[in-house]
């Protein structure tokens, strides 16, 4: 597929401007309304189940073994919804968050061994001293004592993005664990200041490996500051392991340049040195290829696909697509179909729907759930159309 021209035809020259910026217009917006949606049916390969709306809602994860779907909303909320009878619940002893632009509550997780200790993590926005503001990832228990209501308990902050610096932009705050449950990796944005993603001696624009107290892993590759795993990062939105257990991440460019990367340890992925994209005002950024000593994107998309959170699909229900990544699209209405051939990965397909996408999560039974993005977005689970 030529992306390029596929997204031209029906994205509009100012949309894909503004599409993978900051705080007020950018592809992460606080400010996106869902407009009339695509109706329950078909879409694509996809029929479309409805299972109600949320506000703003951010992330979404299933607890192990029980088929209830838990969904942070941005303002500072966590609802769940139960899979097997469609109730609706809610969840207290959530964290104050800092929020405004693309600050909140962010990721959710549940803890690799979480049979045994109930561990939950998020990830929010933080405020600090000053007008500053940082990404805090924090590990406490989940308790539900009713089906309508849980509770986390013990909330403790494990990590904090450091520096705490101004603005309300790219705190990323994506969590994944390692595919044999020994470490937290967590997604840490550039917060909109650029050049300190080149700067070891701080965690902006980089990815961080923890054990899951949140103390730095041994064997991480960066002597400056041993809670890298790699760094020149913008705004990494999605994180994920593949089948061979290998971390890719999905991350916002500038006015273009979005990119797809197989993450390495101790990697350089170039910003702001190097994008293919541009700055907002037209000014030029080098392309990643004029420094082939950093890490090179497998994928990168111009126009701009604005990624929300993204998953390799590992279940039998779209039997063809084992290994294949989805990705959330945000300025792309869509969710982007991503195959990895080695260390080098293509767009196979785009699934258009009316709203921005802000998040897909996979079912134990292998069916799709997607969020829409911004106020009233709809929960949708997509299963094969036939």
């Amino acid at each position: 597929m030529d992306t390029k021209r596929t997204l031209a035809t029906f994205l509009s020259p100012l949309v894909l401007v503004l599409a993978s910026c900051g705080t007020d217009g950018y592809g992460d917006s606080a400010n996106a309304t869902v407009v009339a949606g695509t109706p329950a049916g078909t879409v694509g390969p996809f029929a479309v189940a409805e299972h109600g709306t949320f506000d703003e809602p951010w992330a979404a994860a299933f607890e192990p073994d029980t088929g209830i779907l838990f969904v942070t909303e941005k303002e500072g909320t966590i609802k769940f919804y139960r899979t097997m009878d469609g109730k609706l619940g809610s969840v207290s002893g959530v964290p104050e968050v800092d929020y405004g632009g693309q600050g909140g509550l962010g990721d959710i997780a549940f803890a690799p061994d979480y049979a045994n200790t109930k561990a939950i993590y998020l990830s929010w926005a933080e405020a600090g001293e000053d007008d500053t503001r940082g990404a805090a990832v924090g590990r406490g228990t989940l308790a539900c004592e009713t089906d309508d209501t849980c509770e986390i308990r013990d909330l403790e902050v494990i990590w904090r993005q450091a520096p705490k610096v101004t603005g309300r932009g790219h705190y990323s705050h994506r969590i994944a664990f390692s595919p044999d449950g020994q470490y937290l990796y967590v997604s840490s944005g550039d917060r909109q200041k650029m050049d300190p993603a080149q700067d070891t001696s701080n965690t902006l624009g980089t990815i961080v490996r923890l054990n899951l107290d949140g103390t730095p892993a041994e064997g991480n590759p960066v002597a400056a500051n041993q809670e890298i795993w790699s760094y020149g990062h913008r705004n990494v939105l999605g994180i994920g392991f593949d089948a061979e257990g290998r971390l890719w991440d999905v991350e916002h460019g500038p006015a273009g340049g979005d990119e797809f990367n197989l993450v390495r340890a101790g990697a350089n992925y170039g910003w702001p040195v190097v994008s293919d994209g541009n700055h907002y005002d037209g000014d030029n950024i080098p392309d990643n290829a004029t420094r082939p000593d950093l890490a090179q994107s497998a994928l990168t998309w111009t126009p701009v696909i604005a990624p929300g959170g993204m998953t390799f699909y590992r279940g039998d229900l779209f039997a063809d697509w084992k290994g294949t990544a989805l990705i959330a699209g945000m300025a792309s209405n869509a969710l982007v179909h991503v195959a990895v051939d080695g260390e080098t990965a293509r767009e196979t397909a785009r699934y258009e729907f009316d709203n921005r996408i802000r998040a897909v999560t996979e079912a134990s039974d292998g069916a799709l759930w997607v969020l829409e993005d911004g106020e009233d977005g709809r929960l949708l689970r997509l299963t094969p159309a036939s």
